[in-house]
């Protein structure tokens, strides 16, 4: 494993002297994806992208709800940072009135932001450690990527707050970000969307393994942290068992999930952007990782979930089975209700042989595709 083919902060340092101004490094990463954007590696399109890779495949696919515009939108970067053993997953579910718009400020801020704050915390681990580079980089350990996610959430939240065109303050989005790395994982997740493992028994069957907690208001931990920031936590009676943070004088609008990107309005009842950070490592018998928004976890098991992608005749259709799926459960499970937007990215670790690759086809109304290494797709509106 090298290096990335010259640091943020170097190329940054080029940035800001043609501006006449300093920078910090942001600028150079995103200078990566407009790069990547322009060999057509980055796609912002409501279109079919198929395409396989040898480093394994990322099926992904979202359908509209029932309560008005999609405010899901999702990132898949294989090859993120220039490095050919790391994926990057990204699933954001805005919710508010502008719940769309933070959700694609966010998608579109944080993997650069990641990327950038990434080869900072790199260096800094080189130096205090006497390696070189490439040796630093092949042991990064999880604390170097903990503290990198904490850092790089906090950075993309206080942006949010600074762009006051994006109506953050009574709404927000939720995030789960997911760093494939080598047999590693690292996941960094904010708010209710799920990362689930589908992984084989002894006897050959599927299995679920959920690899993060839903951040909701009711859990013991997020409730005591809510509670000491004078937030309440209460169901509505017309919602029964949906428990909400509320503002003390309850003019805030209650929130479903306890941790989330904007949401200003009850940033200091309890609301937090501080992800949860864990670290797995796939084995032999881990197949691949489903990441959904909680359109899909609200009707479907995880067991329901990796039972569905695994029986897709194709991986790239198990992302569109998987939310259609969802969909029909609203019908027969939830009568009456409006279904949420459901939208999953279903990143396997075995590749099959390849049969398009860099395809871009004309599709629908809703976002599906599969992504190949080296690129970056991006969708939502």
């Amino acid at each position: 494993m090298t290096c990335l083919p010259f640091s943020c902060s170097t190329r940054a340092s080029s940035v800001g002297t043609r501006k006449g101004r300093k920078d910090d490094g942001r600028e150079a990463a995103d200078e990566l994806a407009k790069e990547a954007k322009k060999n057509h590696q980055l796609v912002k399109s409501n279109r079919d992208i198929l395409a396989t890779g040898s480093n394994g495949i990322a099926s992904f696919f979202s359908q509209r709800g029932k309560k008005g515009i999609n405010q899901d939108c999702f990132v898949v970067w294989e090859g993120f940072g220039f490095q050919e053993d790391m994926t990057f997953c990204g699933m954001f579910d805005g919710h508010g009135p502008w719940g769309h718009y933070v959700s694609k400020r966010v998608r579109d801020l944080l993997p650069s932001a990641l990327l950038c704050q990434w080869q900072k915390d790199l260096a800094l681990a080189a130096v205090d450690s006497g390696m070189d580079c490439e040796c630093s980089q092949s042991n990064i350990t999880f604390d170097v990527w903990k503290q990198c996610y904490s850092r790089t959430c906090a950075l993309v939240d206080k942006e949010l707050d600074r762009h006051q065109g994006f109506y953050s303050f009574s709404s927000g989005t939720t995030s789960l970000a997911v760093i494939k790395q080598g047999d590693m994982i690292v996941l960094a997740n904010v708010g209710d969307s799920r990362a689930v493992l589908g992984r084989t028994s002894e006897d050959g069957s599927i299995v679920a393994v959920q690899m993060t907690v839903d951040c909701k208001p009711n859990e013991p931990q997020e409730a005591e942290r809510i509670r000491q920031s004078r937030g309440e936590v209460f169901c509505l009676p017309d919602e029964p068992g949906i428990y909400r943070i509320w503002s003390p004088t309850h003019e805030a609008p209650g929130l479903s999930t306890s941790r989330a990107f904007g949401d200003y309005c009850l940033k200091e009842y309890g609301i937090t952007s501080a992800p949860e950070v864990t670290q797995w490592h796939i084995t032999e018998r881990d197949k691949f990782i489903v990441l959904a928004t909680d359109g899909v976890w609200d009707v479907l098991s995880n067991q329901e979930a990796v039972e569905i992608v695994s029986s897709a005749e194709q991986k790239e259709t198990s992302a569109k089975i998987l939310a259609e799926s969802a969909v029909n459960a609203w019908k027969r499970r939830r009568p009456g209700l409006c279904a949420d937007d459901c939208s999953a990215i279903c990143l396997f670790f075995q590749s099959s042989s390849p049969r398009r690759q860099n395809n871009l086809v004309d599709g629908g109304t809703k976002n599906k595709g599969i992504v190949s290494p080296g690129g970056l797709v991006a969708f939502g509106r």
